[in-house]
Formats: C-alpha cells, structure tokens, sequence
C-alpha cells in the first residue's frame, strides 16, 4: 500500500496516511459474548471529570456515567464502578447482553472520546430432529433485515444458498420456496422432508453476522412390518410354537409308519 501511494506523493505524506489508517483501525475493539451474558467493554484511560458511555450512534444517549463524586447507571443494565474509576478503569458492564444490545459504544470524558468498543453476541446454535411432514420453526431474534440462507446436506436436496429475506413484515422467497415458507412471529417451513435436511442460517444483512444457526435431520425410518399394530412376537412364543411343530411332525411320521405296517400285514 505505501509503495503505490509513494509514487504519487512524498515519503513524509506516505507516513501520515499510514499513522492515520493504523490509528483508526485500533482505536475500536470487539467484545463478543453469549447470549444474556454479561458484558465488559473496557477501557483504562485518566479522567478526572465527567466520564461518560452512549451508543456511537447516540452521543446524547447516556447510558452509565462516573466524577470525583459518584457513578449513576442512567439506563438499567447498564453500570460502572466508581473505584474504578478513581483507579483509571473506565469499563461499562452490561448485566445482559442480547441482540438488541449489538453496537458500538463510545466512552468520553467531559467530550472527548476515549475508546470505541463494538459489543458481539456469539451466534446460536440450535440442533433439531423432525419428522417427515412436520414444519421446521425458524426464529428470527432480531429486528433487523434478515437472510436465510440454506446449506444442504443432501445430494438429492435442493440447492444451496440464499432462500428467503425478511425485512420488517416483508417475506421473500426463492420460488422453490414461496408455496411452504409462512411468516408468523416465526419463519414455518413446511412439508419437511428428508431431503431437506441440513444448515439452515440466519443472517443479519446490514451488520454482515450469524445470528443462529438451525442443523436440521429429517427420521427417515421404515418401520418393520412385525412391529406394526403391536404384533412384536416375545421370545419364549417364538420357542413354544417351534417345538409345538416339531412334536406334530414327529407324530405324524409315526402315524404314516404305523399305517404303512398295517398295510403291509394285510
């Protein structure tokens, strides 16, 4: 990048553009969590006036803020310790992260920003076992325009990619999907057969993330033919008929030889 950029400008503008670039691309971290989890999004910086935490997107939102004198959590869930400020540690905890709680957050102190922090929730991951014509149950959990996107694990199923998009109250599906794909508070996918086993994705289109991921397996047993309508025959039975049998045999075979003798007597 530098070598390319050098040959149009001088060494000392090079070196700028870079610092820029560098300084830009770490002043933000991520905290990735689990669902509910609590968060901390930290930061250690000196401040000895007002500290305070928003949304990057709402400057004028305060969610927790600290002095010389107290901490106040201006929003619930959200908090800082006053020790710790004292100390230099700046953190802003979050009692329990969700999706809705996906953002990045800005610390400043008394307008100046100090950190950027960008809060994560690690994707769900849910496995499910149907049967065959039942409907697969897709929740969505967040707000934001979604994706579905389908990983076949079927050589024989359909094809792999993107099936349907949600946006708001807004449905729409590839045509293989339109007539079994529902929108209630949940996607319903219906008529599910064996072949549609697989992954199936929920994708955030604006922020680019998995928010949950469905492993599907569709049963594919053929009953046996002994065991329907309870005929299962118990061992023992199994064993009571068999000599039934061949004492019948048995007697048989005598009665055939002892009238072969009396036939022959006379």
């Amino acid at each position: 990048m530098c070598w390319s950029v050098m040959q149009s400008c001088s060494s000392a503008v090079c070196v700028l553009i870079l610092l820029t670039t560098t300084l830009t691309t770490a002043s933000e971290s991520a905290v990735k969590v689990n669902l509910h989890d609590s968060a901390t999004l930290s930061c250690s910086e000196r401040c000895s006036g007002l500290v305070r935490w928003t949304v990057f997107t709402k400057p004028t939102d305060t969610l927790a803020e600290c002095d010389q004198t107290s901490c106040r959590s201006v929003k619930e869930g959200y908090q800082m310790i006053h020790d710790q400020y004292l100390k230099g540690n700046l953190s802003l905890t979050i009692t329990d992260a969700d999706f809705t709680k996906r953002a990045r957050y800005t610390c400043d102190c008394d307008g100046k920003d100090l950190c950027d922090m960008k809060l994560q929730i690690e994707p769900l991951n849910t496995p499910v076992q149907i049967e065959p014509g039942e409907s697969l149950v897709l929740k969505l959990d967040v707000s934001d325009p979604v994706e579905v996107i389908y990983n076949s694990t079927d050589a024989a199923g359909p094809s792999s990619g993107q099936i349907c998009t949600v946006d708001g109250r807004s449905l729409q599906c590839n045509d293989e999907y339109k007539q079994r794909m529902a929108f209630f508070s949940a996607l319903e996918l219906r008529g599910m057969k064996p072949y549609d086993s697989g992954d199936y994705i929920i994708m955030d289109i604006r922020n680019e993330e998995v928010i949950h991921t469905y492993t599907v397996t569709i049963k594919d047993d053929q009953p046996c033919p002994c065991r329907d309508q309870g005929a299962v025959v118990p061992a023992w039975m199994f064993t009571l008929t068999m000599v039934a049998l061949v004492v019948v045999c048995v007697v048989s075979v005598v009665m055939i030889l002892r009238k072969r003798r009396e036939i022959e007597r006379h």
